[in-house]
């Protein structure tokens, strides 16, 4: 049996996050952390299959993290929330999601294998995100292991604020040079103290962590428990605090589904309380879980700065903020590889139903279906992740599928603003609904608003149609890939008191969405939009030429230091290029400079297609062919419904142009 603790509004509370490279032995310090804070009685293996942090079968047998998984772990007097997180960059969006959440960061290293390229991505994110963040630099004991060369190696990329704390309390016990170090990371008040005292107050290093400006580093061979209690000796002395909100908030971090099917919400109260039946966004939160590996305790209520399980919300998604909290920035990792399901045609609605509930769970899948052609797509992060989800699907579902590569992800966007007009009504149905598409910032997705009086359209109407825009995702006109960086507003509509039903503005908003698309297609104002990686390149000062002259010949750009060394000595340089010229590269830096370059990508957004033209007819899609996203509208006479081509709806519509002057900009 797990013990859990009673929390109260007393206790001293934080959320740490275990994250690393593949094989860096994150799980199995996460194992020593929760052995010696008394959790488990014995710490597992991940190679024997029994760790506590990696319960899912998929799991055990693959030897790594793949969802991230919680546990508890009582310090002094300190209640920690350990977040043990995947390690392969395929997951890294999952890792993401968590930092939002976190109050620190262990960031776990290899002394044999050295800051990766996904070490440093794991970095930059920490930066992006302002979490406070201690390293362990672990397998200390293994042959060939350097902590010295890899601590200096961690100075020279991420700055003077990594410090190794040889002793993690009582600073007047460590080296003279660390105090050094950590008095000169703060502010003129801090050093001043450190040259009349020889040290630096607790309460001033723990403010340091807090802002970054110090990153403690430990040393340790988590395998043999090494370490591991200086580190949580540390964590319970530099771990800044969790401050609630004065108001109830929230953020969701996870989706997940129960063996039995519950649908689980995974969120960190930020603020005040939450409390089991309490409503969430419209929802009702029927139970509260507070996990400890594969178990639960199920409690009536949860305070702020608490991790809990919600079953009950069905609508709920990664990154919602709820109360006072707002929802996250998009992400920044994201898969930018399209992968068609090949599947006996007669599992399509039992695979369809399945990948529905996954990408539920990870919406970044970005599931296509084509009803009509029987075919379904996703959007994966690369091979682990295909075939993690191939075994998952089986295990999980009992389904057999296969993913083979079908191109790269691209986005469509517009450069105009239109007013798009749907039209929905049968025989006894009703809704007319005005949508004002305009061009958004780049990276912001698609955005939602109403601008309509409720003279004009009814507030319960309005509500429908922002819920109708929200519920799908809406396809561009050239190629049917998603649209992005869009802003759409509802300017008016109307409804009939006697025949609206439920889904008659899903209908009408949906097709006004294509029908405006359609009148800028035909302006040529709907932009095609490819994938960019921001890249670092290391490699031997002599081929710095080469890699200038290729990424030139793919479009792209590099920046140069002021001053090159020469010969073998290796730089680092950073550029930006397409997606579809990188995909290869990693292979030909390894070839031309013998295995000693190395190219680390990280997704950089998306920018007008380079060649738009030829991948318009590669698609060769038709957008009025798309049954699934009709451009036309659905007009009702001599008591029957009859279909009116999108060209045709402003001759047809019910309600004149609520925004007349971009309509006239258009002619």
């Amino acid at each position: 049996m797990i013990f859990f603790k009673e929390v109260t509004a007393m206790t001293k509370q934080a959320t740490i996050g275990l994250m690393a490279h593949v094989d860096a032995g994150k799980t199995t310090l996460a194992e020593g952390m929760l052995y010696q804070a008394g959790t488990i009685r014995q710490a597992g293996r991940v190679d024997l299959g029994n760790t506590f942090l990696d319960p899912e079968a998929l799991e055990k047998q693959r030897g790594i993290t793949i969802f991230d998984h919680q546990a508890e772990l009582v310090v002094d007097d300190w209640q920690f929330t350990l977040l043990d997180t995947p390690g392969h960059v395929d997951f890294a969006p999952a890792v993401e999601r968590v930092l939002a959440i976190l109050d620190l960061a262990v960031l776990v290293v290899s002394a044999s294998d050295g800051i990766q390229s996904h070490t440093r991505t794991l970095w930059e994110l920490l930066a992006a995100h302002q979490v406070p963040t201690c390293v362990f630099i672990n397998k200390i004991d293994q042959a060939g292991a350097q902590p010295a060369q890899v601590l200096a190696d961690l100075q020279a990329e991420f700055g003077a604020a990594v410090i190794p704390f040889n002793q993690a309390t009582a600073l007047a016990k460590q080296p003279a040079a660390t105090a050094e170090a950590i008095a000169m990371q703060g502010d003129e008040a801090v050093l001043d103290e450190y040259l009349t005292t020889g040290t630096v107050p607790a309460t001033v290093v723990t403010k340091l962590v807090a802002a970054r400006q110090v990153v403690p580093v430990y040393f340790g061979a988590a395998l043999h428990q090494t370490g591991v209690q200086e580190l949580l000796q540390g964590l319970t002395t530099w771990t800044p605090a969790f401050v609630p909100a004065p108001t109830m908030a929230a953020r969701v971090f996870k989706i997940s589904h129960a063996a039995d099917g519950t649908r689980l919400t995974w969120l960190k109260v930020l603020g005040d309380e939450l409390v089991a039946k309490q409503i969430l966004a419209g929802e009702k939160a029927d139970q509260l879980r507070r996990y400890n590996g594969a178990q639960f305790q199920i409690v009536p209520r949860a305070l702020a700065g608490e991790v809990v399980a919600v079953a009950g919300p069905q609508q709920t998604y990664p990154g919602q903020g709820l109360g006072a909290s707002a929802d996250a920035a998009p992400a920044s990792l994201r898969p930018v590889l399209n992968y068609a399901v090949q599947m006996a045609a007669a599992d399509f609605a039992a695979v369809r139903a399945a990948l529905t509930e996954l990408a539920d769970e990870e919406p970044l899948l970005h599931l296509l279906v084509n009803q009509e052609l029987g075919t379904l797509t996703l959007q994966l992060m690369g091979e682990v992740q295909v075939e993690v989800l191939t075994a998952l699907l089986k295990a999980r579902f009992g389904l057999t599928v296969t993913l083979v590569p079908a191109g790269i992800v691209y986005r469509e966007t517009i450069t105009a603003p239109v007013e798009g007009v749907g039209h929905y009504e049968p025989l006894r149905h009703y809704a007319e609904a005005h949508l004002l598409l305009e061009p958004g910032a780049p990276g912001s997705g698609v955005q939602v608003a109403t601008a309509t009086r409720e003279e004009v359209l009814a507030h319960n109407l309005q509500s429908q149609v922002l819920a109708a825009l929200r519920a799908k995702e809406h396809r561009g006109v050239l190629i049917g890939a998603p649209l992005t960086d869009v802003k759409i507003t509802l300017v008016g509509g109307r409804g009939h008191l006697k025949h609206t039903s439920g889904g008659d503005f899903r209908q009408a908003t949906w097709r006004a969405v294509r029908q405006g698309l359609m009148i800028l297609r035909a302006q040529g104002k709907v932009a095609l939009l490819e994938p960019w990686y921001d890249f670092t390149l290391r490699l031997p000062a002599a081929q710095v030429g080469r890699a200038l002259t290729d990424v030139q010949r793919f479009g792209g750009s590099l920046q140069l230091p002021a001053q090159l060394p020469t010969g073998d000595e290796l730089v680092q340089l950073t550029g930006r290029a397409p997606v579809a010229a990188l995909r290869d590269y990693p292979t030909t830096v390894r070839g031309y400079t013998h295995g000693r370059g190395q190219l680390a990508v990280r997704f950089g957004g998306f920018h007008p297609a380079q060649d738009p033209a030829a991948i318009e007819a590669a698609a060769n899609y038709d957008p009025v062919a798309d049954l699934e996203n009709p451009p036309g509208s659905v007009f009702c006479a001599h008591g029957a419904g009859y279909p009116v081509a999108w060209d045709q709806v402003p001759q047809a519509m019910h309600c004149p142009y609520f925004i007349p002057a971009v309509m006239a900009a258009q002619n």
